[in-house]
């Protein structure tokens, strides 16, 4: 099988789902006994596709054109059109990010394609690519394939996989081919304004190295704090649960679960978080889970790599204790 990789860069840094894609790509092609092209589009690119060819793949496409510099609907899907009907791919993987949402299904549209978006998974079964779908918000799963000829379009969920597991090349790169594309002014319907930014506030959590996230069990505004100094000394980012964050005791771009934020942290401590499936969807890709909850019968435990049966109330301020006393030392 030949895979086309997709990533996605703006004012030349990656997004890092990119990489995480990167990381299914290069399982899938295990499987599959395939070869793995990556493609960089944009303008002055040439840095980046460099650093993606130190991956293993077996080539990487630079596509770069001046209508490119800012992203529009209308340029992307065009140029990996002509991307894809020149690589001839069998499957074409994206990351799913708020921009693949954009342009993606226009793309397969346009090539009478279809697409299956936001997969948290893969299983190579008798020859057969099978992708793996959340429904329901998290309540199930959906085993999904192509019909028909490919090209076939799929994108990832972010934290799917561990960008952290992407395979570099141990010595050498890859080839790096510059791919020319047809586009013209008269093609771009749409032109791009300022950036939106989000509320000065606001905080990506999936860069996080390590959250500390607080459920019902922190029982009131007050005690916010206490979980704050214990994210602070291990030097973590605070988050929460949705019905935190719907009472308004902590911003509502704090929340993890299928209607906030989806992460994948080396290190989730929650507290208090009996563990709805809304809940779990968002961080159940983390490297470990250490859950702090007084019900020994706690969904969250079902998931957790560690899990401690007692009163957070006095579980968490031991440990902020022993924290500052190993600072201090």
């Amino acid at each position: 099988m030949k895979i086309l990789l997709i990533t996605e860069q703006r004012d030349a840094q990656w997004n890092k789902i990119s990489f995480e894609t990167l990381a299914a790509a290069q399982q899938i092609v295990q499987h599959t006994k395939g070869t793995l092209t990556g493609a960089v589009i944009g303008k002055g690119i040439s840095t980046l596709a460099d650093e993606l060819a130190g991956y293993q793949l077996d080539e990487v496409l630079a596509v770069e054109h001046d209508l490119l510099e800012k992203y529009t609907p209308d340029g992307f899907a065009l140029a990996l059109r002509q991307v894809i009907e020149s690589a001839k791919p069998d499957l074409v993987l994206l990351p799913h990010t708020y921009q693949v949402r954009d342009f993606a299904p226009k793309l397969a549209a346009s090539m009478n394609k279809g697409m299956i978006g936001d997969c948290t998974g893969y299983r190579y079964e008798n020859d057969k690519l099978i992708f793996v779908r959340q429904m329901f918000q998290g309540r199930t799963a959906a085993d999904v394939v192509f019909a028909g000829d490919p090209p076939w379009i799929a994108s990832f969920q972010s934290s799917a996989f561990r960008a952290d597991l992407g395979a570099k090349h141990s010595s050498g790169k890859a080839p790096v081919k510059s791919l020319r594309i047809n586009l013209q002014t008269d093609q771009i319907r749409t032109k791009p304004l300022e950036l939106f930014r989000e509320a000065k506030q606001a905080v990506d959590l999936t860069q996080a190295p390590i959250l500390v996230s607080v459920g019902r069990g922190i029982k009131a505004p007050e005690n916010i704090p206490m979980a704050e100094k214990l994210a602070k000394l291990i030097g973590g980012e605070i988050c929460a649960s949705r019905p935190i964050c719907d009472e308004g005791w902590l911003p509502m771009d704090r929340q993890i679960g299928s209607s906030g934020q989806t992460v994948a942290p080396k290190l989730y401590l929650a507290l208090g978080i009996s563990g709805a499936i809304q809940h779990v969807v968002g961080m159940k890709g983390a490297r470990t889970i250490a859950a702090i909850n007084k019900d020994q019968n706690a969904p969250i435990f079902e998931v957790a790599d560690y899990g401690v049966v007692g009163d957070l109330f006095e579980i968490v301020p031991a440990l902020i204790e022993e924290l500052e006393k190993s600072k201090s030392a």
